[in-house]
């Protein structure tokens, strides 16, 4: 019994070096791949940075642009047509918040090596965009533009509603499904602003 000791000690011994060989020369061959794979944190971390906005992202921003260039077309025709101080006052807001955002979304797009939707194209082809996205028509731009006084008050409130409807739908689906941080605290704020702004039209238009 006490011979056979020495023998258990010494094979213990030789599989533990024959394992630290193998270790040894798995980590070598390893040892230029991981880092680009980011199995080790620092690599990691740098994807994880490099990759913080997601198609959603991109799908929100190439829609928004040209949803806020609408908005800020029609709230531009306010002041030459419009009847109402409030009317036009809530025209000249839609301007002054929808400008920056355009300009800080085309900014995003760039950055990720994305289209951003030119200023000035025809809006009306983006009727489908993005579900029920409340893009106006051709036909009903025109018909806002030859429009005065009340029956543009009117016009006006009643298509600016539906628009911000579907704003409010877009920026919902980039809080649910974007993962850019600076994304969906813009869609937050599109999502708080404009849904405060459709409960001030719909009591404008219940007044009328």
């Amino acid at each position: 019994m006490t011979t056979s000791h020495p023998i258990r000690r010494a094979a213990l011994g030789a599989a533990t070096a024959c394992a630290v060989v193998l270790l040894a020369a798995c980590g070598g061959k390893d040892s230029g791949t991981h880092g680009a794979t980011g199995d080790h944190g620092a690599p990691a971390a740098s994807t994880t940075a490099a990759g913080a906005h997601n198609a959603q992202d991109v799908a929100f921003a190439q829609g928004m642009i040209p949803h806020h260039q609408q908005a800020v077309e029609m709230a531009r025709l306010a002041s030459g047509r419009s009847a109402s101080a409030q009317v036009k006052a809530l025209a000249a807001r839609v301007e002054k918040a929808q400008g920056p955002e355009i300009r800080t979304m085309t900014g995003w797009l760039k950055s990720w090596g994305e289209e951003a939707p030119m200023a000035g194209m025809d809006h009306s082809r983006h009727g489908g965009m993005t579900g029920m996205s409340g893009m106006m028509s051709a036909d009903d731009m025109t018909a806002l533009e030859n429009s005065t006084g009340a029956a543009f008050d009117r016009k006006f409130l009643t298509l600016m509603t539906a628009h911000h409807q579907g704003a409010v739908e877009m920026a919902t689906t980039e809080k649910d499904k974007g993962r850019d941080a600076r994304a969906t605290r813009m869609a937050d704020d599109v999502i708080t602003a404009q849904s405060a702004e459709i409960k001030e039209m719909k009591g404008l238009l219940a007044a009328r």
